[in-house]
């Protein structure tokens, strides 16, 4: 038992670093230099960073609830 909580963290986190990345990349897709104030580089960096982390724990989360439930769906019958 010990053992599969071990795995569903190790699971969780490389779930969530994995997601965090794609989102990163994908954001990278918009052009919000044009938003941007021309001296605010660091902040846009940061805005990038937190909008990556909450796309990519917001994925992340909903495919390890759908797999988790998708375990628990044989106690149904």
């Amino acid at each position: 038992m010990e053992n599969m909580i071990g795995q569903n963290a190790l699971i969780s986190i490389v779930s969530h670093i994995f997601f965090t990345g794609v989102a990163f990349y994908a954001l990278r897709a918009l052009m919000i230099e044009k938003i941007i104030h021309k001296h605010h580089v660091l902040q846009a960096q940061i805005l990038y960073i937190f909008l990556s982390i909450a796309i990519g724990t917001m994925v992340s989360t909903f495919f390890l609830n759908i797999s988790s439930w998708s375990k628990q769906l044989p106690y149904l019958f």
